[in-house]
C-alpha cells in the first residue's frame, strides 16, 4: 500500500500560484474543433497555459481562423498560438489559403537562399495574418539514410553547409514578420531508419557522425532561432538510456552548454509511439522537463491527456523528482518568448500584414525541376532517350541545374501516380500529379494510386492496354521504400520500354527527373514539363 506520509520536502498540495502558472507554462495543449475554445482548455488558459496548437481539424478557412486566434488571445494576450508550417504539402493551412511552396529538399536542390527566404516570407506572412505566432519549422535534419521514413524531403539535403545557408535565409525571413521559428529535430533525426511517431527510433552511428548532424543546429542557433525541438530517438554514442527528449545529457550539456542555446526548447508531440508506448505521456511530461525541456507538446484533442501530462508535472514537483528551480527557469524562458511574439501578433492585427511573394513557391519548384533534375541519379536518364518517347519534345530548361532542357511527352498521356497514403500526423491535401495533368491537358487520362493493388497483374494488363498508342508516365514516391511501387514501376517499363519514369519524392536512378517533393507546386511544375507548357507562357 502507498505511504500517505509526505517527506518533509514535499511541497503543499495547492501549489503557490507562480509555480502553478509555471507549471502551465511549460505546456502546449492540442483540442478539437473550429469554433470556441472548450472549457477544459479555458480553464488551462486561465491558468497560464503557454501554448495551443492548431491542426486540420482547427482549420475551416482563413476568417475562422483569425476568429479563433483573436477569440484564443483574449482570453490571455501571451498565449502562444502554434502550427507545423514547412511547406512541400505538410501543413494544416490549406482550406485558409496558405501559400503553396515546396518542401525543403527542392529548396536546398535550388541553392537559392534568397528564394528560400522568399518562401519562408510568404509561410510566415500567412500565419502571421491568421494570427499564429509559433510555426514548427524549418527542419534541420540532414537526409543521409535512404531508408529513413520521415524526414526525407522535408530535409534541405545531406550537406551540413547548405543547410545551414538555407536554415539562416529561412530563420531569419520568419523573424521579419514577427513569428518565432523552430528548428527541428534536436540533434538529428536524418539517420534512422524508423518513425518516431510509429515507435522508438535509433540512431546507432558514431559520436563524430551524429556530431556533424549537429552543425546545421549550431547555425540555426547563430542565427538567433528562438526555439528548437527535440527528437524523440536515442543516441547511444551520446546517450544509451534514453532518446534525445528525456536526456539531460543532450539537452543540457550538448544544447545548452556546447551550443549555447538560450531559447525556449520544445518536446515533439509526447502522444507518439517512441514516447507513449514506452513511458507514457505523463511520465514523458515529467521525464521532459526534468531533462531540460522547457515546454512539452500534447497535441491530442482529448485535454484529459495534457491533465494528466499536468498532474504529473505537478506530483513530481510534490515528491522532489522535479525542482521547483527548473520549472521556474523553463517558464521563464516560455514567458520571454511570448513577450517577444504573443504580443506583436495582438498589435498587428488582421489586414496590419505586409504583402508576400505568393509565387515564390511555383517558381522554386519549376527551378528544382526543370534545373535539378540532370543529377537525378548515375545513368539516370529516359530509357531509350527523348527520340523513342510517343510523342516526345523538348521544353526549355529554368535556372539553375543543368541549364539543359527537359523532356515533355505532349498532350494526352496516360498517367500512372503511385504514392504512399497520407502520413497520419502530417497532413495531405490530397494532391497527385493527374489532376494536376489533367488540369493543364483535359485529354490526358490515367490512375493515381496510394496503396498496393489487389491484383498487380492485372492492373498493369489494363494500365498497358488503356495507354497503347499514347505517351505513358509512370511516377513513383520514394519508390525505395515501397516494393509495390518498384514492382509495378518495373512491370510497366517491362510492358512499355518508351514510359517516361519520374520519382516525386527523393531522387531515384530508374527515374528520368525528379520533383524532389509532392507539394502541390512541385507536382505542378512537373504537370507543366510534361505537358510541354514553357515557363514563360504560365
Amino acid at each position: 500500500m502507498k505511504s500517505t506520509q509526505q517527506p518533509q520536502h514535499h511541497l503543499p498540495l495547492d501549489l503557490p500560484v507562480d509555480l502553478d502558472e509555471a507549471v502551465h507554462r511549460c505546456l502546449v495543449a492540442g483540442f478539437d474543433g473550429t469554433t470556441g475554445v472548450p472549457h477544459t482548455l479555458k480553464r488551462l488558459i486561465d491558468r497560464g497555459l503557454g501554448g495551443v496548437i492548431l491542426f486540420t481539424r482547427n482549420v475551416r478557412d482563413a476568417a475562422q481562423v483569425r476568429r479563433l486566434t483573436d477569440e484564443l488571445r483574449a482570453l490571455r494576450p501571451d498565449l502562444l498560438v502554434a502550427i507545423d508550417n514547412e511547406g512541400g504539402g505538410i501543413g494544416h493551412l490549406v482550406a485558409a489559403g496558405a501559400p503553396e511552396v515546396p518542401g525543403s529538399y527542392a529548396l536546398g536542390v535550388v541553392d537559392d537562399p534568397d528564394l528560400t527566404a522568399r518562401c519562408a516570407d510568404a509561410l510566415a506572412g500567412h500565419l502571421a495574418s491568421l494570427g499564429i505566432t509559433v510555426s514548427y519549422a524549418p527542419v534541420a535534419d540532414l537526409q543521409h539514410h535512404p531508408d529513413n521514413p520521415i524526414v526525407r524531403t522535408r530535409s534541405f539535403g545531406a550537406d551540413p553547409e547548405l543547410a545551414a545557408r538555407h536554415l539562416r535565409a529561412w530563420i531569419t525571413a520568419t523573424e521579419a514578420r514577427g513569428v518565432a521559428s523552430c528548428a527541428k529535430h534536436f540533434p538529428g533525426h536524418g539517420g534512422t531508419v524508423t518513425d518516431s511517431h510509429h515507435e522508438m527510433a535509433v540512431d546507432r552511428r558514431s559520436y563524430d557522425e551524429i556530431y556533424a548532424d549537429v552543425e546545421p543546429f549550431r547555425a540555426a542557433v547563430a542565427a538567433g532561432v528562438p526555439m528548437l525541438m527535440s527528437a524523440h530517438v536515442v543516441y547511444p554514442a551520446l546517450d544509451p538510456e534514453r532518446p534525445a527528449t528525456l536526456s539531460r545529457r543532450i539537452l543540457d550539456d550538448l544544447l545548452r552548454h556546447d551550443l549555447g542555446f538560450e531559447g525556449v526548447l520544445v518536446s515533439d508531440a509526447l502522444e507518439m509511439k517512441a514516447i507513449a508506448d514506452r513511458y507514457g505521456e505523463a511520465a514523458g511530461a515529467r521525464l521532459a522537463l526534468a531533462a531540460g525541456a522547457d515546454q512539452v507538446i500534447v497535441a491530442v484533442p482529448d485535454l484529459a491527456t495534457t491533465l494528466a501530462c499536468r498532474d504529473a508535472v505537478i506530483d513530481a514537483l510534490r515528491d522532489g523528482t522535479l525542482t521547483e528551480e527548473r520549472v521556474r527557469e523553463a517558464a521563464g524562458r516560455v514567458r520571454k518568448l511570448a513577450e517577444r511574439y504573443a504580443g506583436a501578433a495582438g498589435e498587428q492585427g488582421e489586414g496590419a500584414v505586409g504583402p508576400w511573394d505568393a509565387g515564390a513557391g511555383l517558381e522554386a519548384a519549376r527551378r528544382a525541376v526543370r534545373g535539378g533534375s540532370a543529377g537525378v541519379g548515375e545513368g539516370a536518364g529516359l530509357r531509350g532517350g527523348s527520340a523513342g518517347l510517343v510523342g516526345a519534345s523538348a521544353v526549355p530548361g529554368g535556372s539553375g541545374g543543368s541549364g539543359g532542357g527537359v523532356v515533355s511527352v505532349g498532350r494526352g498521356a496516360y498517367v500512372v501516380d503511385l504514392f504512399a497514403p497520407p502520413h497520419p500526423a502530417l497532413n495531405w491535401g490530397g494532391e497527385d500529379l493527374l489532376s494536376e495533368v489533367r488540369a493543364l491537358d483535359p485529354m490526358a487520362a490515367g490512375i493515381a494510386l496510394n496503396e498496393a493493388p489487389v491484383d498487380p497483374g492485372a492492373l498493369v494488363e489494363g494500365i498497358l492496354r488503356c495507354a497503347a498508342g499514347v505517351p505513358l508516365v509512370v511516377a513513383t514516391s520514394d519508390a525505395g521504400l515501397y516494393p509495390w511501387q518498384r514492382e509495378l514501376r518495373g512491370a510497366l517499363v517491362a510492358g512499355r520500354g518508351d514510359a517516361v519514369v519520374v520519382e516525386t519524392g527523393l531522387p531515384d536512378r530508374a527515374a528520368a527527373f525528379c520533383t524532389y517533393g509532392r507539394g502541390r507546386v512541385n507536382l505542378l511544375a512537373l504537370a507543366e514539363v510534361l505537358v510541354g507548357v514553357p515557363v514563360g507562357d504560365v
